[in-house]
């Protein structure tokens, strides 16, 4: 008889088991034998796996459609332009300016199914994460500049590590972004990083209302999103660029905020 089962450990939160079970016959007792195996590794690995294999498909759609998409919405954008010059539809301009601020958000969706197209791109380097935080720090504070939100920085001596520094540019922003959303104007986004149990560790945490639970199961599956013009493909980068960093992402969530926890192993 085979049985699975999580449970909890006090160091590594929850490992996945399997018992096998047999029954031992002698003249004097009846016995139980029961073998159980830690396989918390593999389900990860098989999970990892299956996660990398969904997003590199969809990774190849976007490659596929993205510019074809992308042509024919900038031509329809640069009529929309021109007509909304002409004097005689100058009482259809609301119409126009709402026809293209559409068509612009059509092409900022794009935007990032071609960005989740391009990745891959260059070698990893020997580079520390503070500095490729401290070069895009200027970028994500006039974005949260923009939506009336702070970004503060707590970042710790960390050692250096191979990265794809493109990669990992767009995992912090996309974070980032996604934390400064989750608040209220006047919310306040901690970037932290540190040294811990051999891992150098990112921290990103928000103020927001926290992740509702029936997201928080499917967190990082492609598409899925709450925002209204949203493509749910944010995390599922994040996800993608981590793994291939053989790191990891937790996250703790509640009423007062959201913090994404990405670790990256240190072989010194």
């Amino acid at each position: 008889m085979l049985c699975q089962k999580n449970l909890d450990h006090v160091d590594s939160g929850v490992i996945h088991v399997e018992d096998s079970r047999g029954l031992n016959w002698s003249k004097d007792a009846e016995s139980i034998i029961m073998v159980t195996q830690d396989n918390t590794e593999q389900k990860f690995i098989s999970e990892t796996m299956k996660r990398m294999e969904e997003l590199h498909i969809v990774g190849q759609l976007a490659a596929s459609l993205g510019h074809e998409i992308r042509n024919p919405i900038s031509v329809v954008k640069g009529f929309l332009q021109i007509l909304r010059g002409k004097n005689e539809l100058f009482r259809y301009t609301e119409y126009l300016d709402m026809m293209i601020s559409e068509v612009d958000r059509v092409d900022s969706m794009m935007n990032e199914f071609l960005a989740f197209g391009r990745l891959g791109g260059g070698d990893p380097a020997h580079c520390n994460l503070n500095d490729i935080i401290r070069s895009i720090l200027p970028l994500l504070r006039a974005y949260a500049s923009e939506l009336g939100k702070r970004i503060l920085i707590e970042l710790e001596e960390i050692p250096d590590l191979e990265l794809n520094e493109k990669e990992i540019r767009q995992m912090v922003m996309n974070l980032v972004r996604n934390g400064l959303e989750a608040m209220a104007v006047g919310g306040e986004l901690t970037i932290r990083t540190f040294y811990a149990d051999k891992q150098v560790v990112l921290a990103v945490q928000d103020q927001g209302e926290g992740i509702p639970p029936y997201i928080l199961e499917k967190l990082g599956t492609p598409f899925l999103t709450t925002k209204d013009n949203g493509t749910g493909l944010g995390l599922s980068v994040c996800l993608h660029i981590v793994a291939k960093h053989r790191g990891s992402i937790d996250v703790q969530t509640g009423e007062n905020g959201t913090a994404f926890f990405v670790r990256f192993p240190c072989k010194s």
